[in-house]
């Protein structure tokens, strides 16, 4: 049930000696057609990794044929000899991929490239070229689980999603477990689809799907330099679903991976859903809710299983959303201990010794709402981000 369940798809995660742990460090995911459309989004740090640039590139040409990435480096910040390793990286792939068991007619230009790791170093491309050798001659089309294996950093399982339609489905892999953030995070995401559709369809597809998942996770409000969202479209079922219907189906992909990013996130002890109700639009109510998932008073007191409806409601008073704040109430795990802008149920009441937490705010003013996920601050969140580069 991963990238590879979709018709078409190969792909395979190998150990090449990029990470000192000797884990698997480098995949690779392929489409074997007949189609070769693909759809793409990219970080919107204004610092964007070489492998970023690469693909960004190369999804103006509508075909990706082949990924290819790694862990144990990001390629981050490296200059032009980074933008060489990525170019190189592809250039090899395609070479590979040409000589193979199932030779294809691929260049350089239709391989994406995605990198995670430490930023600032070059990769070490005498590792990572006999790696992609590797990881050619190991595709197989039960690869997927192996490929959401190796492009794992800080995550501590792999993430795997799929969706069956009549005839066609939708898979994906994503990694992900720090630096949750809106724009994007610190992720790399693969998702594969048999259906025939064109980049166009594909890209609306995609756009609307990010919108709704991964741009609504938010563990620490940072934004990374690589994060990458790739569609392909292999058109293997010889279906055609509609837009709608492509795009729910890669949509609730998109959501499985999402919550597994969010659920894995660094440190994490909660689980934290932040639905905004009765907002004057979807903007206000999407703006509402990231202000109080970056806000680290409310983490840190989730984190000491603290329900202080005070520091929400202050949270929520730092946004330009249209509210009364008289009229403000808000409930934690369905206890409304603030209603109208003062105290209400007794917060005793309020239970929140499991993992998963529910922050609800209604700013009563119309009928928009929108939901945002994130996580607690933690002592393990700090140990994490400091201890070690990651």
């Amino acid at each position: 049930m991963t990238v590879t369940h979709p018709k078409g798809f190969r792909a395979s995660g190998v150990a090449a000696g990029l990470k000192a742990t000797g884990d698997l460090d480098v995949a690779l995911v392929v489409n074997d057609g007949p189609d070769f459309t693909a759809a793409g989004v990219f970080t919107g740090n204004r610092v964007k990794a070489a492998p970023v640039l690469w693909s960004q590139q190369v999804l103006k040409g509508g075909i990706v044929r082949a990924v290819v990435l790694n862990s144990g480096g990001a390629n981050a910040c490296t200059g032009p000899q980074g933008f060489q390793d990525t170019h190189a990286t592809a250039e090899h792939t395609a070479t590979v991929l040409r000589g193979g068991p199932k030779p294809q007619l691929i260049g350089a230009g239709d391989v994406a490239v995605c990198s995670t790791g430490l930023i600032g170093e070059l990769l070490p491309m005498d590792k990572l070229l006999p790696g992609v050798n590797a990881a050619a001659k190991a595709l197989a089309a039960d690869g997927g689980p192996a490929a959401a294996e190796a492009i794992m950093t800080t995550d501590t399982v792999a993430k795997n999603a799929v969706v069956q339609r009549d005839g066609w489905s939708v898979g994906g892999i994503a990694k992900g477990a720090g630096m949750l953030a809106p724009a994007l995070a610190t992720m790399l995401v693969v998702i594969t689809t048999d259906a025939s559709a064109n980049n166009e369809v594909l890209d609306a597809a995609l756009r609307e799907a990010t919108r709704l998942t991964f741009d609504r996770i938010d563990a620490d409000g940072c934004m990374s330099t690589n994060d990458t969202v790739l569609l392909l479209a292999s058109g293997a079922s010889d279906r055609q679903p509609s837009q709608e219907e492509l795009t729910a189906a890669v949509t609730e992909v998109c959501h499985d991976l999402a919550q597994q990013l969010i659920a894995d996130a660094e440190g994490a002890t909660k689980h934290i859903a932040i639905e905004v109700k009765g907002a004057a639009s979807e903007a206000d109510a999407v703006e509402v809710g990231r202000t109080v998932a970056r806000n680290n008073l409310v983490k840190t007191a989730l984190f000491g299983n603290d329900p202080n409806w005070g520091r929400i409601l202050a949270a929520v008073g730092t946004t330009s959303a249209r509210f009364e704040p008289d009229r403000v109430d808000v409930a934690i795990n369905d206890v409304w201990i603030c209603k109208g802008g003062a105290a209400a149920e007794d917060r005793s009441k309020v239970d929140l010794s499991g993992r998963d937490v529910k922050i609800t705010v209604n700013l009563r003013e119309a009928e928009m709402e929108a939901t945002i996920w994130t996580t607690d601050l933690s002592h393990a969140y700090v140990h994490e981000n400091s201890a070690y580069s990651s």
